[in-house]
């Protein structure tokens, strides 16, 4: 049975031009050896398996090359590079500073330095992880590393630039390596998949790219991987199935459930993803990068962004074509939020849920034309959009055909709207406010659960029917948008509103938010509502953010012009002043049978 060697050994880089994605780096070295501008000093340096160890092979290997080809490639058949590939050359040597980190190991090496070179003109010493070395290793190196021989260079590798002293960064020419980007390691992986006679998807190399995050070492190691667990075979659905990555088939069914306002189904695919093993994180991620897929495939500048197949990225624009830009804003930014409160937050999916049912009403705010985002309209939570509808849309003209004639007695059109509501309550029949007590319960029932989004929408749906009842009742009288405002607002409301803000605040806000929950406002004439609070700190805190509390809370109720008063209630102590006979007075007051046992000690007082 032949020795297996993995796929990051078999195929690592032995010429500059096979090195993946670093051409800049590349392209200068091979210039300052062409030109004989050697520097004495190098330092290689960027993230784990973009080819910083491998580069300073390969320029070790060509500097010492007896004949290099015309663009500055090593030969590999002098007896410099025979003797490098078959790792016997005494003129390379490679030091690991993780385990050799001591004075003693720099000392040795400085020791070594002064010999010359056996075969080749130049002695290199390459050290990796150089950042591991001590402070004293590094102190004894300077000297050395500022003045070496003629014929001595040294290349120094780490992945931490900032842990390495500045006296040794100032004697070294810096190469800063990227990270390599998804496209050329799929490039490479579909290479050797030709050459090891692998049949490869597309997708499926670039699951393999995207989870190696930049890392070709990574990468090739997944490849391995993955071709043994599908036999040779590398399907998109085999490799998600192996590296348990959620496809993205889950995010285009939750935006279409999202556009289509089936909060729902949302929630039920989000509980088939949490069943399936996944954290709610990893799907609110997931999502926010969708939407930013979507976001770069709507526009043909940006699509050169999107990382995947032309099949995929069809996908991508037609469902793009259905959102606006402004709604995959804000569907990206209450994913990012989401993930960053994932960790704080004590109920996790609670808190997934919550971005989905806020995602789901996105929507509402569109305009009803060509974006195909449906009606202006708060979509409801878990009933279906068309029953709220038609209860609404039928009995509005029977309302006014009625009250027309009336227009000039305002006294005789209150009674009959009264008479008619009562029966609203009690029997089936449509009415203008037939949704409301299902709209309420819902809100009654998931308050317990803080679904603020559901909170925030139920009371909007709310404000809009009953600012509806006395348009339909009276056409002649017009009131104005600030007359309707007042008529909204009223204890229940502003106390919902107050309650549904404070949930809504985020976790770097809980001293405000938990203030807020104790507070409970009284509403006043004019719209005008007052809190009460204990010292002049909490009051300075809520004047300070009046303005933010007073918009969001008539963005709950409706748009309602509100007016916020803050009372300082200051508990009064009194102190007194006692001499030593007072005290004794008080104490007797207080236990007759202290004086007792004054008599009976024959006690006085000093």
């Amino acid at each position: 049975m032949e020795n297996y060697i993995v796929s990051a050994r078999k195929y690592r880089p032995d010429t500059f031009e096979s090195v993946v994605a670093q051409k800049a780096l590349t392209t200068t070295l091979k210039n300052a050896i062409h030109s004989g501008k050697l520097a004495h000093a190098y330092l290689f340096c960027g993230p784990r398996g973009v080819g910083k160890t491998t580069c300073a092979r390969i320029f070790a290997k060509t500097i010492n090359c007896e004949h290099p080809t015309a663009n500055g490639e090593p030969c590999n058949e002098c007896e410099s590079c025979m003797s490098f590939n078959q790792q016997r050359s005494y003129s390379i040597y490679e030091l690991d500073a993780a385990s050799n980190n001591s004075v003693d190991d720099i000392r040795s090496l400085n020791e070594q330095v002064r010999i010359p070179p056996q075969i080749g003109r130049y002695k290199v010493y390459i050290i990796d992880e150089v950042h591991m070395l001590s402070q004293a290793a590094f102190n004894a190196f300077l000297k050395t590393l500022e003045e070496p021989p003629a014929h001595a260079i040294f290349i120094l590798a780490t992945t931490e630039k900032h842990k390495i002293i500045p006296t040794i960064l100032s004697r070294c020419q810096i190469y800063d390596f990227g990270r390599i980007e998804a496209a050329d390691i799929v490039s490479h992986l579909q290479n050797i998949a030709q050459k090891e006679n692998i049949n490869s998807e597309h997708e499926a190399l670039r699951i393999i790219a995207q989870k190696s995050d930049g890392c070709m070492r990574d990468a090739l190691s997944l490849f391995d991987q993955m071709v043994s667990f599908t036999q040779g075979d590398l399907t998109y659905s085999k490799v998600i199935e192996s590296l348990n990555v959620l496809d993205y088939e889950y995010y285009f069914r939750l935006t279409n459930y999202i556009l289509a306002g089936e909060i729902a189904q949302a929630l039920l695919l989000l509980n088939d993803v949490l069943v399936r093993g996944f954290e709610g994180n990893i799907f609110i991620e997931g999502a926010a990068a969708h939407f930013r897929d979507l976001l770069v495939s709507s526009d043909p500048a940006t699509v050169p962004l999107f990382e995947g197949s032309q099949e995929l990225c069809r996908q991508y624009s037609e469902q793009a074509s259905k959102c606006t830009a402004r709604m995959l804003y804000k569907a990206i930014k209450l994913c990012n939020d989401c993930s960053m409160n994932y960790r704080a937050s004590r109920n996790k999916r609670l808190l997934v849920e919550l971005t989905i049912i806020q995602l789901a009403q996105l929507t509402s705010d569109e305009a009803d034309d060509a974006s195909g985002l449906g009606p202006k309209q708060l979509k409801p939570i878990f009933n279906k959009p068309q029953s709220n509808d038609s209860a609404v849309a039928v009995p509005q003209p029977a309302h006014t055909s009625s009250k027309a004639p009336q227009a000039q007695e305002p006294k005789s059109n209150e009674k009959p709207v009264a008479e008619k509501s009562k029966p609203t309550a009690q029997a089936p029949t449509p009415t203008v406010m037939q949704g409301r007590p299902e709209g309420l319960r819902t809100t009654q029932q998931t308050s317990s659960r803080t679904l603020g989004g559901m909170f925030s929408a139920t009371m909007k749906k709310q404000s809009k029917e009953q600012s509806s009842t006395p348009q339909s009742t009276t056409p002649d009288t017009a009131p104005t948008a600030e007359a309707s405002n007042t008529k909204q607002v009223t204890t229940e409301l502003l106390i919902q509103a107050w309650t549904a803000f404070a949930m809504q605040l985020p976790e770097n806000e809980r001293a405000l938010s938990d203030r807020m929950k104790i507070i409970t406002p009284t509403l006043h004439p004019d719209n005008e509502f007052s809190i009460a609070v204990d010292n002049q700190l909490v009051a300075d805190m809520f004047e300070k953010e009046s303005k933010r509390i007073i918009d969001g809370i008539a963005h709950e109720i409706g748009g309602a012009r509100l007016r916020m008063k803050i009372i300082v209630n200051k508990v009064v102590v009194e102190r007194h002043v006692y001499d030593r006979t007072k005290q004794y007075e008080i104490l007797k007051n207080k236990n007759p049978l202290v004086e007792k046992l004054r008599e009976q000690l024959n006690l006085e007082l000093s």
